[in-house]
């Protein structure tokens, strides 16, 4: 058993988060001793699930409908797969515009290089062909001729 303390500094997560998971019956079968919260190795199992699925972008609500089908076991693989699924299609998705941002990030060090190297006038007559390959895969990307 670990205290709030000790699950703070295992997980990184603030005493103040964890004290809201529990607020928000994340941790159903939390112990307290003397009013002290006592986390088992199951609500470390908990916390690192919220992690992850946090980190997908789902949000609290959403997390505890996740645990209660958790709890239910099998009969809500299908729901839970659902959730899933479509969590990591939203994810690719962000995925991608993240990748256009950062192709964007790229051509535009490689442009503001070139213009301070060469004179902007000289940079901005540079073609796509006469880019270096991965700055026009960047261009690409960014101007979404890029169809992979």
């Amino acid at each position: 058993m670990y205290t709030i303390g000790q699950v703070s500094k295992m997980t990184g997560l603030p005493v103040s988060t964890l004290r809201y998971y529990d607020r928000e019956g994340l941790f159903p079968d939390l112990e307290r001793d003397a009013g002290i919260r006592q986390f088992s190795e199951a609500e470390i199992e908990i916390i690192k699930t919220i992690d992850c699925l946090k980190k997908s972008g789902l949000e609290i609500k959403a997390i505890r409908q996740f645990l209660e089908w958790a709890k239910q076991g099998e009969s809500a693989f299908p729901d839970r797969l659902e959730l899933l699924e479509t969590q990591r299609e939203a994810m690719k998705e962000e995925m991608a515009k993240l990748e256009q941002t950062l192709a964007m990030i790229d051509y535009k060090c490689w442009y503001f290089s070139k213009a301070i190297e060469v004179g902007e006038a000289a940079a901005s007559q540079i073609s796509p062909e006469q880019m270096p390959a991965e700055i026009r895969q960047a261009w690409e990307v960014m101007e979404g001729k890029n169809d992979e």
